[in-house]
């Protein structure tokens, strides 16, 4: 009775043998979702309605190009017109297959073709962020800051856009740049700050009248985890645009001869930066 007792301790037996049962959980625990800039952040996005060809237009107004002068009486009032430019945006198209095996359908614990599916949503989800980010970097100015955000980075990002006539609306923050915002005192503090906000929430929605919006920089979310230690000041009725010629589309089919369930995911965007000074990069080091 005493080796039995002995065989049928954890200590001695095996889970997933004869002696302890071992049950597989059925559900699969899918990835965490990544914090993603919004598209409410752009300018606007254009539809495949507004891209009838395989590119768009987008004509812009040259700032402080036309004058005002002083004119002599009875003298010929001064000629003079706004300047413009134009920028050409062409949607690139981005794809990934999946592909089952029927074996793998019949046996698998859950749906893999679906369970894929629903990740390639995410991808593309990341991808965009990446794109944004991407044209973020083409800042007309850039806060070099030290090992830490501080306030004079922040309020100097702001300036920029003031200089040029942006508003700053929106403040987007790497998790680093976050972790050194927790560790200012100005924005934990209740009596210099005003609430207890960062204190209850680990996070301030709101600093100098702008939105925060915190990004991931892991996976494809970003160019690279450095993006961790950067942030951007825009201004968000100026900053940038999305063009999506094909939204996100997932098409469906079978290979007979490979005895394969399989989907097609593709989508075709691009995003354009439309005022470079409407965005102040900072970083960290």
């Amino acid at each position: 009775m005493k080796y039995v007792k002995e065989l049928l301790s954890t200590d001695l037996a095996t889970e997933g043998q004869l002696l302890i049962v071992r049950k597989i959980y059925d559900t699969l625990i899918e990835e965490v979702d990544k914090r993603l800039i919004p598209r409410t952040e752009a300018k606007f996005v254009a539809g495949p309605s507004a891209i009838p060809g395989s590119s768009l237009d987008i004509d812009r107004e040259t700032p402080d190009t036309m004058l005002v002068r002083a004119t002599a009486e009875g003298a010929d009032i001064a000629l003079d017109n706004s300047a413009y430019t134009s920028i050409n945006v062409k949607p690139v198209k981005y794809g990934v297959g999946v592909r089952i095996t029927r074996e793998m359908q019949e046996d698998g614990k859950w749906n893999l073709l679906e369970s894929n599916i629903r990740t390639a949503g995410k991808r593309f989800a990341e991808n965009e962020n990446k794109l944004v980010l991407t044209q973020l970097d083409t800042a007309a100015n850039t806060v070099t800051g030290g090992a830490a955000i501080t306030i004079a980075n922040i309020t100097r990002g702001m300036q920029y856009l003031e200089d040029s006539d942006f508003e700053p609306t929106t403040l987007f923050v790497g998790n680093e740049v976050l972790n050194d915002l927790r560790n200012i005192d100005t924005f934990v503090e209740a009596d210099k700050l005003g609430s207890r906000e960062m204190l209850d929430r680990g996070f301030v929605g709101r600093l100098y009248g702008m939105n925060v919006v915190r990004f991931s920089s892991s996976g494809q979310a970003a160019p690279s985890t450095t993006y961790s230690k950067y942030a951007y000041v825009t201004d968000r009725s100026e900053a940038y645009m999305i063009a999506e010629k094909r939204p996100m589309t997932i098409e469906k089919f079978d290979l007979p001869s490979n005895d394969m369930s399989a989907a097609s995911i593709t989508q075709r965007i691009a995003v354009k930066a439309l005022r470079t000074s409407a965005i102040c990069n900072i970083t960290t080091t």
